[in-house]
């Protein structure tokens, strides 16, 4: 049962007045109010700076206990998984429970994660020829049944409207769980002759499942998405266009989210209702993210979507689907995020620069204040997207926790010092502590701009290598039944020869949780034998439980 999610409220430091030549420990608060979802952490960032002079070290060792309240930190990744991401979620102010249960209120800085998804696939899509469009979120049931297999595999999870306008509807509606019927019963209206095709749109739009387990931005009972729909002349063009498409969502995962997915081919066990075997990937976490389908002919026929072709003779269109959606947001917070909160790639991060003006005297806030907005104007004329925290009512080391639990890439510190001497100090998110500052960066336009932008690329590159090396590490090559199930409960993903049946398959999902996430396109060379039955295997299989 899923309860309404309390996100913190962030309470003012209690802290001492600064002097020079003087240490003081402050501690940031962050607090959850009580009661919380099951199982989810009454529990929030929290990380100990230490305020010297005009410069702010959030590393270091202090507490103070809040008045009224105890102590919340974000629970440690390796002490639970699921409460950390909650914890994630509620503190950086991503997401809340909708008021009916499994749904989702996407916040502003979460949906702002969406928005680069969209920015960057917009572009691609429409390069790669594809067309954007909307089709209606309400579909006849009769177009659900029409796909016997589709029918089969959604009702589970559809939603129907029976009444409407006070009465009852002659026919009911399902709330679109995905849009392959409709589809096809537009482009029968559309599609006459070859001339015809191919046909390549996409829509972004909401989607509605009911699911029984859900988990913010990983499994809800609505979620975003983009769907993109074709159709073709011949099997050849849909199969290029799937594995068109599945190599965009590769380079979108690799180049923007940092994120070293596994492309590959979907088991049939696991593949999409109504669809011929298909590609799909999955990201680090054993998330299915984004899916390509070849629906061969399925829909086509069940729908009558024919053209003529160039010799005269009537032809079923062969078709794709493809389609990636908020899910994604979550697996940039698993595979990227720490015990202090977001880490979040520059490519995707709302804010890639966050500026915190120091200053301790009242004639010290004009200079202090006037130099932070003239290097925000630079870094935002240089096209960065920059945030200029200069609000009084929290202190630095606030300030600064805060933003690192929002996952923003770089901090721009500037107090009196670095006025007098016209630079600046920057910290990187993704190395904690001394480590990752570096002081006195000139100011000059030209040469702060040029830095700044190689930081942000160092840290993106610096990301994804951290992923692809947490992944291999976890990937455990697997040659017997009994190693995969050991491989499986220790968490880890197992890699294995696979010829078995079906059967087989579905035994393994009910014996350890775990299914075949895909089949993927790089496969080892060489003589292979079940892992399952022994007998020969022309592929290897990766399991893992999924989310």
């Amino acid at each position: 049962m899923v309860s309404s999610l309390r996100l913190p409220a962030l309470t003012s430091l209690i802290s001492p007045s600064f002097t020079r030549r003087s240490t003081v420990s402050l501690r940031r608060r962050l607090h959850l109010r009580p009661p919380l979802a099951a199982g989810f952490s009454a529990q929030s960032a929290a990380s100990s700076p230490t305020v010297t002079e005009d410069r702010v070290d959030s590393k270091k060792s202090g507490r103070v206990q809040d008045r009224g309240s105890t102590d919340r930190v974000i629970t440690p990744r390796s002490q639970d998984f699921n409460a950390w991401y909650l914890d994630v979620i509620a503190n950086a102010e991503l997401a809340d429970y909708g008021p009916v249960r499994g749904t989702m209120v996407i916040r502003p800085y979460g949906y702002a994660m969406w928005e680069a998804i969209q920015d960057y696939l917009n572009v691609k899509f429409k390069e790669t020829g594809h067309s954007n469009m909307y089709f209606p979120q309400f579909i006849p049931y009769s177009f659900i049944e029409k796909e016997a297999s589709h029918v089969e595999g959604f009702s589970p999870e559809l939603a129907l409207v029976t009444i409407g306008g006070g009465k009852e509807l002659e026919e009911k509606l399902v709330v679109r769980p995905t849009s392959e019927t409709i589809v096809n019963h537009m482009f029968t209206q559309w599609i006459h002759s070859y001339r015809d095709l191919p046909l390549m749109i996409n829509q972004w739009a909401n989607v509605t499942r009911w699911e029984m387990r859900t988990k913010p931005f990983v499994r809800t009972l609505e979620f975003l998405w983009q769907e993109g729909h074709t159709a073709h002349a011949t099997l050849e063009e849909a199969e290029k266009e799937a594995l068109q498409m599945i190599d965009v969502y590769t380079k979108f995962a690799y180049e923007q989210a940092a994120i070293p997915v596994i492309a590959g081919r979907k088991s049939k066990v696991e593949t999409f209702a109504g669809a011929a075997p298909y590609i799909g990937y999955m990201v680090i976490a054993s998330l299915q993210a984004g899916t390509s389908h070849n629906l061969g002919q399925n829909f086509s026929r069940a729908f009558g979507t024919q053209f003529t072709d160039e010799n005269g003779l009537r032809q079923h269109v062969w078709q794709t689907s493809w389609a990636i959606s908020t899910r994604f947001v979550g697996g940039i917070i698993m595979t990227h995020g720490d015990d202090a909160g977001l880490m979040l790639p520059p490519r995707i991060a709302p804010i890639q620069v966050v500026i915190v003006p120091i200053w301790k005297k009242v004639d010290e806030k004009t200079g202090v204040l006037d130099a932070a907005s003239s290097v925000a104007e630079t870094l935002k004329n240089a096209g960065l997207k920059v945030k200029l925290d200069d609000t009084d009512q929290r202190t630095p080391g606030w300030k600064f926790n805060f933003w690192e639990m929002k996952g923003v890439p770089l901090r721009i510190e500037i107090g009196p010092r670095d006025v007098s001497s016209g630079s600046v100090v920057i910290s990187r998110r993704d190395i904690p502590g001394k480590q990752g500052k570096v002081f006195g960066i000139s100011m000059e336009p030209s040469i702060l701009e040029a830095y700044v932008k190689d930081r942000l690329d160092e840290i993106q590159s610096s990301l994804l290598q951290r992923a692809i090396s947490f992944r291999d590490s976890n990937i455990v090559d697997v040659s017997s039944y009994e190693e995969l199930k050991e491989a499986i409960s220790l968490g880890k993903w197992a890699r294995g020869p696979w010829s078995a049946s079906d059967a087989d398959e579905l035994r393994i999902k009910e014996e350890t949780g775990a299914t075949i996430r895909c089949f993927p396109f790089e496969q080892p060379q060489g003589t292979k034998a079940c892992l399952m039955t022994g007998k020969p295997a022309d592929e290897v299989a990766i399991f893992a439980k999924s989310y």
